[in-house]
């Protein structure tokens, strides 16, 4: 059974884009489109699903799927109308780099959060690090203690910034977004490969 032909009115090639490319593009790409109309994004970063997801819940957009195709994801969003779009928000909770290894160093009692995907983590995480991919966080907020300080991390500071949303929306009260994330962490690293 071959899959319908999807009729979109734009499509964003984004292969080989690695996160937070894919979102970059898809927020300026969508500008170019009228409310209700599709977008077709091509990626090949497989936490592009995760992202584009919980980013168009977000904003208000409408995450219509993803299809996949050998290496390419194919995911589609519908435009939202200016009543249904929401002002993308940013979490106002960072911990920089320096600091929370300044943290770790000094023992303090907290919970270091990697929200990539596993291979990201498998290829160079902190030590001591919990990796739950943004795509199953909420599935696995029971893993987490609402009470405990957690510094949420992932490549460059998107998709923490999503998660760390998506965790006090879930009455997790202390709870921070490191930034600039793994892409500009100087500190111990361990591989799980």
């Amino acid at each position: 059974m071959t899959a319908p032909e999807i009729k979109t009115d734009l499509m964003l090639d984004c292969k080989g884009l690695a996160c937070p490319m894919p979102i970059v593009q898809t927020r300026k790409a969508i500008e170019r489109l009228e409310a209700g109309q599709v977008m077709e994004i091509q990626a090949t970063d497989k936490g592009s699903l995760a992202d584009l997801r919980a980013w168009a819940a977000k904003t208000g957009h409408q995450y219509l799927g993803t299809i996949q195709e050998g290496d390419v994801l194919k995911h589609y969003l519908r435009k939202a109308s200016p009543g249904d779009a929401k002002e993308q928000t940013i979490f106002p909770h960072i911990v920089a780099n320096e600091a929370l290894r300044h943290m770790l160093g000094q023992g303090e009692a907290i919970v270091v959060l990697d929200v990539r995907e596993p291979a990201e983590y498998a290829f160079g995480h902190i030590p001591g690090a919990m990796s739950i991919p943004l795509g199953e966080l909420e599935s696995r907020l029971t893993e987490l203690d609402p009470e405990q300080v957690v510094h949420v991390i992932c490549r460059t500071g998107m998709r923490s910034d999503l998660a760390c949303q998506l965790l006090a929306d879930k009455s997790f009260g202390r709870v921070s977004n490191v930034v600039p994330g793994m892409s500009g962490w100087n500190g111990a690293v361990e591989r799980s490969v």
